[in-house]
């Protein structure tokens, strides 16, 4: 038989709060509680200087999970003494808002009170759903809070984010998670009823499979305390055997889509490109261990191949095509080895990026010039009508002549002198540029071809 809950229970907040996670159990209640942020909490903070004098501003809290976005928005709702409002992005829309947008008006207009609109994950709002923040945010009748996991920059409007104060938040260091882990000791009342102990080898590990997040550092925290046995005192140690029966693996930070997708892939290909293959090995593995698609990660070295390495080593491009069809027939785990072969192999060779500067420049001149004629003698000649035109009349075919070169004119008529292409000394690209300074010295004549910054000339 199912017992019937007390009917005061979910009406008193510090029941509640008992029967609540240790994360939320432990969740700052003053400023100075919070840990790990210093620059926005401390006596010259904006955060402080915000509540001391009263003067509210809207803020967008960026961070990652669990260093105290929402912890921080609280603290300014409860403090601030003003009507206060919180919606979810994932589960509130348009609707939601409107509502919240009337009882704001009728709070400053029969109260005159000012009123707080606190929004978790507001980079699920789309651009409609934000733009219908702009007026009330814009004329105080609403001061916004908001927390975002994500770049600001690119989910946030430009109009909303330059309405609100941004705050970025970092993760926890591993001070502030053992600070954070001793004040639940300490203080939390199951914890203390426990006689829960963090052993001094435990410590590190704890911090490393938190990574910097402090709602997964008390949950760690209260599922150890959980699974470990009272001895003989009836104190619970948690050591690593607790941490390692709670089975729960050391969790890289990573968000497919987000600024750890791209800032890591954006750090092995400078690591590949800067010739450093112990960097681009260990990019790799963080990407692979973090969950990335293997074939995205195939895909850029496939770029690369060709825009940073080029004619310097062609043979570059082959094996990184290699790597892409290997990857795609053989999949996780075993296309981390040609995935690794692959980056290795791109790290050292010789680099240039001289075709890819060529395509870009000649696409620059095709947008700013138009469509030049194409040369009478390059022109094709398939029907009667085109050769009595003159297409293709005076045209000389390269292997009738000495060397199979024929010198004559291939670009549009004023564009005579253009230079596109800056071939490079290094690797096999060197002896293109041999070839090709044979055949048109004047383009390589001291003084007539710039060198480019990426040959290092």
């Amino acid at each position: 038989m199912s017992r019937t809950p007390h009917p005061n229970l979910f009406h008193d907040p510090e029941e509640r709060r008992r029967l609540a996670p240790l994360a939320e159990r432990m969740r700052a209640r003053r400023l100075d509680e919070v840990v790990g942020q210093p620059e926005l909490t401390g006596p010259d903070s904006p955060l402080r200087r915000m509540l001391e004098t009263g003067r509210l501003e809207s803020v967008l809290f960026w961070g990652p999970p669990g260093c105290g976005k929402t912890t921080l928005a609280r603290l300014i709702m409860d403090e601030s003494g003003a009507e206060t409002h919180s919606l979810n992005a994932v589960t509130s829309g348009v609707g939601e808002l409107r509502k919240v947008f009337e009882a704001a008006e009728a709070a400053l207009n029969l109260h005159g009170r000012r009123s707080l609109l606190f929004i978790d994950e507001i980079h699920r709002y789309n651009k409609a759903q934000q733009d219908a923040l702009l007026k009330t945010v814009e004329d105080g009748t609403l001061t916004l809070l908001a927390a975002t996991t994500e770049n600001p920059g690119f989910e946030i409007i430009p109009a909303l984010l330059s309405r609100c104060h941004l705050l970025t938040l970092r993760p926890l260091d591993d001070v502030a998670l053992l600070e954070l882990a001793g004040r639940a000791l300490e203080r939390d009342e199951w914890l203390a009823s426990l006689k829960a102990e963090l052993e001094e080898a435990a410590r590190a590990r704890l911090c490393l499979l938190a990574g910097g997040d402090a709602r997964r550092l008390l949950q760690l925290l209260e599922m150890a305390a959980t699974v470990a046995r009272p001895d003989a005192e009836g104190r619970r140690r948690i050591g690593l055997a607790e941490l390692q029966a709670t089975g729960q693996g050391h969790r890289l930070p990573f968000d497919k889509g987000g600024d750890q997708h791209y800032d890591q892939i954006s750090a092995l290909i400078k690591s590949v490109r800067g010739s450093d293959a112990d960097a681009a090995i260990y990019w790799l593995a963080r990407l692979l261990e973090s969950g990335e698609e293997p074939r995205f990660i195939a895909r850029r070295l496939l770029i690369l191949a060709s825009e940073d390495i080029g004619n310097a080593a062609p043979n570059g491009l082959v094996l990184a095509n290699a790597c892409f069809e290997a990857v795609h027939k053989l999949g996780l785990p075993e296309a981390m080895y040609p995935l690794a072969q692959c980056a290795a192999f791109l790290a050292a060779q010789p680099k240039s990026n001289a075709c890819a500067a060529a395509i870009l420049e000649a696409r620059r001149v095709v947008r700013a010039r138009g469509a030049d004629p194409v040369p009478v003698h390059l022109r094709n000649a398939p029907t009667r009508l085109a050769r009595e035109l003159g297409h293709g009349a005076d045209y000389q075919y390269p292997p009738d002549h000495e060397g199979s070169f024929a010198r004559q004119a291939y670009l549009p008529e004023g564009l005579e002198d253009l230079r596109l292409y800056r071939p490079s000394r290094r690797g096999l690209e060197g002896k293109l540029r041999d070839y090709l300074a044979s055949c048109w010295p004047e383009r390589f004549a001291s003084g007539s071809l710039e060198h480019s910054a990426a040959e290092g000339e």
